[in-house]
């Protein structure tokens, strides 16, 4: 599975594919800075349901979009987190700049 983006009332949730490596992560990361700034995205949600891995290039676009989304006033969620994306997000301090919810 590739990522997806939703766009709704200023919200823009990132589906994040099955592994978020340097292969996507440039991508991923630039479609996202465009729809960003062209609709003005105040809340920023990665749902992870189907993500299994995640390297330092993945984390890196999530470090980014942080800190644009929270330059502008916005907010960024990270939902849906399995056990392994979890322990990524322990381990490398993404827990202390993007808050954990579950949706499911």
């Amino acid at each position: 599975m590739e990522y997806k983006f939703e766009m709704q009332e200023g919200r823009l949730k990132v589906c994040v594919p099955r592994e978020l490596d340097h292969h996507l992560a440039t991508q991923l990361k630039e479609e996202a800075d465009l729809l960003i700034d062209a609709y003005h995205v105040k809340k920023l949600v990665f749902d992870f349901s189907n993500t299994e891995f995640m390297d330092s290039s993945g984390i890196g676009v999530l470090i980014g979009r942080s800190r644009n989304i929270a330059f502008a006033g916005g907010e960024v969620v990270a939902t849906n987190l399995s056990p392994r994306v979890e322990q990524i997000f322990r381990l490398s301090g993404l827990h202390t700049i993007i808050q954990v919810e579950n949706e499911k």
